[in-house]
């Protein structure tokens, strides 16, 4: 009984992305699903890129409580959209159905949806995104691609970030890279500092081609 029911929610959740999926093509919004643990570095991410790149961006904050991100990102003068969702740990495609459906602000941009912070849950839930974008930091250590395969088997996109700290951190590289390309040989891969910039013109250089 409970796999039936657990089916039934996905069953849900898919079909309310495939929703999102179409209203997104017709209204020219690109959509990257972020994820990462928390203090990975995600909205310094997209505040970088959103600062760097002339593209038009879009947000949408996933957290448990709170606006800090939000207000942040509000600050740059984007366009962004906070949910909270009061102990959960992912978002689903029908909080993001309710948040961007008539918003115009989400229009003929690249949309940023930030979920909570987690390498478990949000992998399993299609929001109707493009992109999945995943967010590893080199002080979480070089085991993450071996402990929470689905996560990293499921990104098109997977960022180092952090690596300014490369030189004070006993962190393996060579098995970071292994633990991604046993699960994900396709992955594109992106090693970044927010801090000093290092690695972020090349990451800029691909979202301008997204």
């Amino acid at each position: 009984m409970e796999i039936k029911v657990m089916k039934n929610i996905m069953d849900v959740n898919n079909k309310v992305a495939d929703l999102n999926r179409d209203y997104f093509t017709e209204h020219g919004i690109t959509v990257a699903n972020v994820m990462a643990s928390p203090g990975a570095g995600k909205t310094s991410i997209i505040m970088k890129l959103m600062e760097l790149s002339k593209r038009r961006f879009s947000v949408i904050e996933g957290d448990i409580a709170s606006s800090i991100d939000a207000q942040k990102i509000d600050g740059m003068g984007v366009h962004v959209v906070q949910i909270n969702t009061n102990g959960g740990c992912h978002l689903d495609a029908n909080m993001i159905h309710t948040v961007v459906e008539g918003d115009a602000g989400f229009d003929n941009s690249i949309l940023f949806i930030e979920n909570v912070g987690n390498l478990v849950c949000p992998s399993s839930f299609d929001l109707g995104e493009g992109l999945k974008l995943v967010i590893a930091s080199v002080p979480e250590g070089h085991d993450k691609p071996f402990k929470y395969t689905s996560m990293f088997e499921a990104a098109d996109v997977i960022i180092l970030n952090k690596t300014d700290l490369l030189p004070y951190i006993d962190f393996d590289r060579d098995a970071f890279y292994k633990g991604i390309r046993t699960v994900n040989p396709e992955a594109k891969v992106f090693e970044v500092s927010c801090r000093n910039g290092e690695g972020l013109d090349e990451l800029v250089k691909w979202i301008g081609g997204v």
